[in-house]
């Protein structure tokens, strides 16, 4: 609307409260003066992504005069921080500053005090109340300093993200209650943690005891282990258990609820046994009246699940939100018994339960079919994409948001698959004819199985004609080398809200032989007709970034094989991770890529997270209506100098040029 009536254009950039800025921080003739009410301002995604944020500028204390007279009002800023010396800059142009992000994929500068990069923020941000530092690679040993400096300002904090995304390393035990001691005015905590016993600083039943004592009226507490942020997906064939058991008591547990009372969301992603919870989460019900959003990571025993008596996790009865991981004593009557005692859940999860069965589904999403909208099923042994579809076949009409694995092959089958053999023998066995075969056998065989019927449930079709009307948002997991076409044939073909999809494949291409078919098979989400965002996540996927050995295929070959297609779709934007080189910790966009991309005519928008050549990002000009592109490095480490041509400032400086150049005619 602002667009085309100056009446609403005035209105709109006088009252604008948030705004995310992007361009290249050298064009400060184009920095935008007309928002002066927005409070909620993100830097971190100017270009030249990655680099220091001021440096770019001769006078740097000047820049960051303009970025304050453009932008008076802000109390909430996101800004990507290379080095301590961007916050004493910033951090004095907004005093009143309230929440605060910091982003940063690069490697923390050893030669820097410990501390150093929440110094200058501490000091001149005395209203400070939320910090998020999620995203922002530092040690776990930076903060504590620096909230002790400044007792005031930890005292005021009532919001703390200290995940650490971009780091293996989790906060010992003294150094999380150091934090909440510090800080006993916390509403919201979310820490990376160590939970194994066999560490110095785990933590245990006396640590969670203290962390409620200090701060007691948290509201979300969040509290995963180091290594549940990998995302390595479990072995199927262990039955669920690991060789560890936490430190952590279903007695202390009742405790720990007991101590906060006004708890709202609790996440525990433990990653090591804790047996027999059943009775310490029957508390929750009565200790943390409010709690409405639960995540339990290797939580064992939550519900017996016994001729329909509910206790344990099922008299949770104000759950909307309920995620279990890896419960290796997860059944059909537990999953009963919570569709029974929590009838509000809006959103189920379920991930790594391996008893769990695709007729306990159905019964749970049946039971709650008036109010489920959001599932996810993954890595449950017994559920493969077919399994999955027809759990949830009672909310198909009203589900909104679905996750499921492309897994195709059945069940009996890999069961009853030899192990003797192995991946050198099946390449000996197989040519490229022959597995082309198979996927056409298994595509007819998919094709026949929806016409059969669901075993102890009903006589209704497998798969009626009824539509997904409400999905709007469809997740997948798919293994590299498997295939997306059997998707429309196993039952979402007719999704005609579908506005979103985003696809994560994960594997290792050096074990696989060269792709035996032409694509991934992304032309056949084109029967979906408003699909106009994807997120193709390929960073889980493994090869060689150079010449690969004789027989395999280098990562240029896998990217044509993963973006082969997607020229046919209707995109408007694109987020796009390549697969890495785990050796070289390379993750480029490779020629083909490259050019498959420049075919897709309608994107608007295109983010690469990774690098690419210069050259290749010339080719993307040929998209009419591309009008934002962006080159991001956000993984771990991120490469650290301009040695290599994809990461140079001019190259981005020239691109940038190109796209924006008035000779580019850009038909809206």
């Amino acid at each position: 609307m602002s667009l085309v009536c100056l009446k609403w254009h005035l209105l709109e950039r006088s009252t604008r409260k948030s705004l995310t800025l992007r361009g290249n921080i050298r064009n400060l003739f184009l920095l935008p003066t007309c928002f002066r009410a927005v409070t909620h301002l993100d830097l971190s995604l100017l270009s030249p992504w990655g680099h220091p944020l001021l440096d770019s500028s001769s006078n740097p204390l000047l820049l960051a005069q303009l970025l304050r007279h453009a932008f008076p009002s802000v109390v909430s800023l996101v800004v990507y921080i290379r080095n301590p010396s961007t916050l004493h800059l910033l951090a004095p142009q907004w005093p009143n500053l309230r929440h605060v992000k910091l982003i940063r994929w690069h490697q923390r500068l050893p030669t820097e005090p410990l501390g150093s990069d929440f110094t200058a923020l501490f000091e001149y941000s005395g209203m400070l109340s939320s910090l998020d530092v999620s995203l922002f690679h530092s040690w776990t040993e930076d903060l504590l300093p620096a909230i002790k400096a400044y007792p005031l300002i930890a005292a005021s904090l009532s919001h703390l993200n200290i995940l650490k995304h971009s780091s293996a390393e989790g906060f010992k035990s003294y150094e999380l209650l150091a934090i909440t001691a510090s800080c006993p005015n916390l509403r919201k905590l979310l820490a990376t943690c160590i939970f194994d016993h066999r560490f110095i600083g785990f933590v245990g039943d006396q640590t969670l005891l203290a962390l409620a004592s200090n701060c007691p009226c948290l509201s979300l507490l969040h509290l995963v282990d180091a290594t549940s942020l990998s995302n390595i997906r479990p072995n199927p064939n262990d039955e669920g258990y690991t060789s560890e058991d936490a430190s952590i008591s279903h007695t202390a547990l009742g405790d720990v609820f007991a101590g906060l009372p006004l708890l709202e969301e609790l996440v525990l992603d433990v990653c090591y046994n804790v047996r027999d919870t059943w009775l310490a989460l029957e508390l929750l019900n009565s200790r943390c009246p409010r709690l409405k959003a639960l995540k339990l990571g290797q939580f064992h025993g939550i519900c017996r699940g016994i001729n329909a008596w509910l206790d344990g996790i099922a008299l949770c009865q104000g759950l909307e939100s309920l995620s279990i991981k890896n419960s290796a004593d997860l059944t059909d009557k537990t999953l009963e018994a919570i569709s029974l005692g929590c009838p509000r859940l809006s959103k189920f999860e379920v991930l790594g339960c391996k008893k769990i069965t695709g007729k306990g589904m159905w019964e749970l999403t049946h039971a709650l079919r008036k109010t489920l909208v959001h599932v996810k099923i993954s890595f449950c042994k017994n559920f493969n994409a077919v399994s999955s579809l027809q759990a949830i076949k009672p909310i198909r009409d009203q589900i909104e948001r679905l996750h499921i694995d492309c897994v195709w092959n059945t069940l009996d089958n890999s069961e009853n698959q030899t192990r003797s053999s192995s991946s050198q023998e099946l390449s000996e066995l197989y040519n490229l004819q022959a597995r082309k075969r198979d996927m056409i056998k298994e595509e007819k065989r998919l094709k026949k199985k929806s016409k059969s019927h669901f075993h102890d449930v009903g006589d209704e079709n497998l798969f009626s004609s009824r539509t997904w009307s409400k999905l709007h948002h469809l997740s997948l997991w798919i293994g590299v080398g498997e295939l997306l076409t059997p998707l429309s044939l196993a039952g979402l073909d007719d999704c005609p809200a579908l506005e979103e999809i985003e696809i994560k494949i994960e594997g290792d291409s050096r074990n696989q032989q060269r792709p035996c078919m032409d694509s991934l098979g992304l032309r056949s989400l084109a029967c979906y007709p408003r699909l106009s965002r994807m997120l193709l996540d390929c960073s889980g996927v493994i090869g060689y970034a150079l010449t690969a050995p004789l027989g395999q295929a280098d990562l240029s070959l896998w990217e044509r094989f993963f973006l082969n297609g997607i020229e046919i779709l209707n995109l408007k934007e694109l987020n796009y991770w390549p697969a890495q080189d785990m050796d070289l910790n390379q993750r480029s966009l490779f020629l083909p890529a490259a050019a498959l991309l420049a075919q897709c005519g309608s994107l608007r928008k295109l983010f690469i997270h990774g690098t690419t050549n210069e050259h290749f990002m010339m080719f993307l000009l040929r998209i009419p209506t591309l009008r934002d592109v962006q080159v991001r490095e956000d993984y771990y480490p991120a490469p650290e100098n301009d040695t290599i041509t994809e990461m140079r400032v001019e190259s981005c400086r020239r691109f940038e040029d190109a796209l924006n150049s008035s000779n580019r005619h850009i038909p809206d």
